[in-house]
């Protein structure tokens, strides 16, 4: 593709024109999530729980997707287009063998590849399997094991619900603030699982009487067990998210709490979840997250930029600002969530991304200004949480124990981002406090990844490759990381060197064709590719001058492969790169989109380089 071939062009038009499409009537995004098959079979086994007869239709319906979606290989991957994986495999199995016995022919397929990966069927191979997934974390293991024992797959009641692993729940009855120091099981935003399934598991095999935690957690049940109803919000669906609402349905309905307060929102929320195709996503929507994405791409020209509603676009953002302390985590006034949806939790990622667009909105320092308050209390929510190792979590500072609460390089990135636009309009005070967070931000990042002593702190949390080494998306966090960095226009010699780094690795990791995937094996995908060349063009433009012939060709590749596997900006295949809970996969309809459209933007944007610099080799044909 030469820069004067129509074809980047087109699909640039293309691509923004199809983002625009995908707004909904007040004007931002929701997006779409990819069905998944966990989320389907928790819902199922937590209406069969509450009232089988009533819902048995809903039931029927995600049975017959179920089975209609189960892999070739007997097992479940969490989005129709996942590999098969434990933890999902186990749960159909379970929900299947509850709520439709019958089915015997996909059960016993289901049974045959559980076998192959464990081994057995016995409850202790099955019980080590599930707590070797995910070691000292319990979020997501005593979930399955849980499920797994209603679903008569541990041995007969009282046996079965001794495997399901103790969780603390009377912790809950402690002031919010300790819950850091303390040590949770479970991470921040799982309290209402902690509460629920900790009192199934002590309802169906509580400890000796003369164990003084039973007479404990008895007399605390009466004062905890409102917490589920005041933690919940308005739609009924915790984290507005179907396994966590789930869960904590099945949890209360099993131990005789079926008329819980919170069990007629929790089913409502449920039933509103389900699709016409008979399944359930992972979660209702990331409006806020996809919005702030969206924004920043369709403002980086003017063609996008005049597309929008730019004041209803500030309006709606302000909006979403958190304006008081959070039920779940604690959490300060001032940072945004992933939704507009009452269930969520305000995050890092979020509020920096937010912060972000709003940036982009504005057109000069007198718009800015005008935002300046809610924005120092974003900037000021952020630094608040970054941790002692200068790195930045998703949601609470010093929670670092479990894997999604550590700080984490391609979040800390994006706070730098944030900081680094706005750090110029701060209040003096901010502005040099600021400043020493930077130092240890860029510090954190800067570590060598101890995977590989060349590289640098590069492995993201909330983006994998199920291909991958260790799932992990090397591709997607250098990247971003490269992104969000370049973004924020702060320069030191730490950052030169991040970047340098970078910008080495991504030329190594491109497939032959052109694409990238998550690490040096496995399909490429839209997403990754995106961010690939986005981080490359960019790159290259913020050195100015000649570029390289490495990346010259590096980007025309993969300008070119975007260009082709979009049909020229008109279909966006989408890959489950997205990771949300614990190692469960999604998929999300706006992420090839958007980042195309970056990619492509930061292409053209490089190619009117080249007309300045004749050393700059475009085209490799």
């Amino acid at each position: 593709m030469a820069t004067s071939d129509p074809s980047l062009a087109e699909a640039i038009q293309n691509t923004r024109a199809h983002l625009l499409s995908l707004r909904n009537a007040h004007g931002h995004w929701e997006g779409h999530l990819s069905n998944s098959a966990l989320s389907t079979a928790t819902a199922m086994v937590a209406l069969h729980l509450v009232d089988a007869p009533l819902h048995s239709a809903r039931i029927a319906q995600g049975v017959r997707w179920l089975v209609l979606h189960q892999n070739k290989d007997g097992g479940w991957g969490d989005t129709t287009l996942s590999k098969s994986n434990l933890s999902t495999t186990l749960l159909c199995w379970s929900a299947l063998s509850l709520c439709e016995p019958d089915r015997t022919e996909p059960i016993q397929h289901c049974e045959a590849w559980i076998k192959e990966r464990t081994g057995s069927l016995e409850p202790e191979v099955i019980c080590r399997a599930v707590v070797a997934r995910y070691g000292k974390d319990k979020t997501f293991s005593v979930p399955i094991l849980m499920l797994c024992a209603i679903g008569g797959r541990l041995g007969p009641e009282k046996e079965a619900w001794s495997r399901v692993l103790a969780l603390p729940f009377e912790l809950a009855a402690m002031p919010r603030e300790w819950f850091g120091a303390i040590g949770l099981p479970v991470v921040s935003y799982a309290l209402p699982a902690l509460i629920a399934i900790g009192y199934a598991r002590f309802y169906h095999a509580p400890p000796s009487l003369l164990n003084p935690l039973h007479a404990l957690r008895r007399a605390l049940w009466p004062r905890i067990s409102p917490m589920l109803k005041l933690l919940q919000p308005s739609t009924g669906g915790y984290l507005e998210a179907t396994p966590l609402t789930s869960f904590v349905t099945m949890a209360l309905a099993s131990a005789g709490e079926k008329f819980h307060p919170c069990v007629p929102e929790a089913v409502r929320f449920l039933e509103d979840s389900q699709r016409p195709d008979g399944s359930w996503p992972i979660d209702t929507n990331l409006a806020t997250w996809g919005t702030t994405l969206s924004t920043k791409a369709l403002t980086a020209t003017p063609e996008g930029r005049d597309a929008l509603d730019i004041p209803a676009l500030k309006t709606w953002l302000l909006g979403q600002q958190y304006q008081e302390i959070h039920p779940f985590t604690n959490a300060a006034p001032g940072g945004w969530a992933w939704t507009d949806l009452p269930g969520g939790v305000p995050d890092a990622d979020d509020t920096s991304g937010a912060l972000v667009a709003l940036w982009h909105l504005c057109e000069d320092e007198a718009e800015r200004q005008v935002l300046a308050p809610a924005v120092a209390r974003g900037v000021r929510w952020l630094m608040d949480l970054q941790n002692r190792d200068g790195g930045i979590p998703t949601f609470c500072r010093g929670w670092g124990t479990l894997p999604f609460d550590r700080s984490t390089p391609e979040i800390t990135a994006h706070a730098m981002h944030a900081w680094g636009l706005w750090q110029e309009l701060l209040p003096q005070d901010l502005q040099l406090e600021l400043a020493s967070r930077v130092d240890r931000a860029i510090a954190f990042i800067g570590r060598p990844s101890k995977r590989d002593a060349s590289g640098f702190n590069h492995v993201p949390l909330w983006f994998g490759n199920e291909h991958a080494v260790e799932e992990e998306n090397h591709v997607y966090g250098t990247a971003q990381i490269m992104n969000h960095l370049m973004g924020s226009g702060i320069a030191s010699p730490s950052i030169t060197r991040i970047l340098e780094t970078g910008h080495r690795n991504l030329l190594a990791w491109q497939q032959p064709a052109g694409g990238w995937s998550g690490g040096e094996t496995g399909p490429a995908s839209l997403e990754e590719t995106a961010v690939a060349v986005a981080a490359l063009a960019c790159h290259a433009v913020k050195i100015g001058g000649p570029v390289d012939k490495a990346t010259s060709e590096a980007s025309a590749r993969g300008a070119r492969w975007l260009v082709q596997h979009t049909s020229t900006g008109g279909n966006f295949p989408s890959a489950p790169i997205g990771l949300y809970f614990a190692r469960l996969w999604y998929h999300e309809q706006l992420y090839p989109v958007i980042w195309t459209l970056t990619a492509l933007q930061s292409v053209e944007k490089l190619s009117h380089q080249k007309s300045r610099h004749t050393a700059f080799a475009f085209a490799t044909e």
